[in-house]
């Protein structure tokens, strides 16, 4: 029973937290620099990050699910498997764990740290809010970096895929992408572009939570980093189901 009064408050409190960085969003002028750092360290820094984790899992999954359509005699489908797969669920999926790790990590670790030397009651002291100042920046530039970083692990995975489909299994390219294309549809963009969104605020609000809420000195900084990164890609399998789940159902 003390648990589940313990999460209900920590749920209170992410809450509260989250309205306090919508409130924030009528600074976005004021703040506008600090959203641009948070931008370049989200976006910019992480690109090959992406980069690779999308194009080796386009590679591998063009040699998993290739082969086993040869066994049909159906291989040239490989194209539309790749395409679907990586702008439906790989892609998001893989940008958002990714992120995590590392987004995640970063914003619980330097707000973690920063409470735990008081620079957060400082803030207070004079006259900043600390979620306005250090989680809304972090917040926004999470949301516009995400669907960008998301669209180069879809492209660089569908590349890969080409390029092993091509010498691996003797697919045509141009086959190849003529499956890529006749194969997608709205719902398959709607959903692709849908889930970097969710990802970027659920990654980002949670990893904040975890940073103010540090206590217990490095071992209590430690064990937040580790929950913000645990928790994020937890909630980020969760919205993936839900969310495919809403766009079949509606779309």
């Amino acid at each position: 029973m003390e648990s589940f009064k313990l999460t209900l408050l920590k749920l209170q409190d992410y809450t509260l937290l989250t309205f306090d960085i919508f409130k924030g969003l009528s600074l976005f002028k004021k703040y506008w620099n600090d959203i641009l750092r948070e931008m370049y360290l989200i976006g910019a820094s992480a690109t090959r990050l992406i980069f690779f984790g999308g194009l080796f899992m386009g590679i591998v999954l063009t040699i998993e699910t290739g082969h086993q359509l040869d066994e049909f005699g159906a291989k040239t489908l490989v194209g539309r498997t790749v395409a679907l797969g990586m702008i439906r669920e790989l892609g998001p999926v893989i940008t958002g764990i990714l992120l995590a790790a590392r987004t995640g990590a970063k914003n619980a670790s330097e707000i973690g740290g920063m409470q735990l030397s008081e620079q957060i009651d400082a803030m207070r002291a004079f006259g900043t809010n600390p979620v306005h100042k250090l989680a809304m920046p972090r917040t926004v530039a999470a949301v516009v970096m995400f669907l960008p970083l998301t669209l180069i692990a879809d492209i660089t995975g569908i590349l890969g895929g080409m390029v092993v489909a091509k010498l691996s299994l003797f697919v045509d390219s141009s086959f190849f992408w003529q499956q890529v294309f006749d194969s997608l549809a709205i719902k398959d963009f709607i959903a692709g572009l849908t889930k970097p969104l969710l990802f970027a605020f659920f990654i980002s609000t949670i990893s904040c939570y975890y940073g103010f809420t540090t206590r217990g000195g490095t071992t209590g900084l430690g064990k937040n980093t580790i929950n913000a990164v645990v928790v994020s890609c937890a909630i980020i399998l969760l919205l993936d189901f839900v969310a495919a789940k809403i766009i079949w159902e509606f779309f």
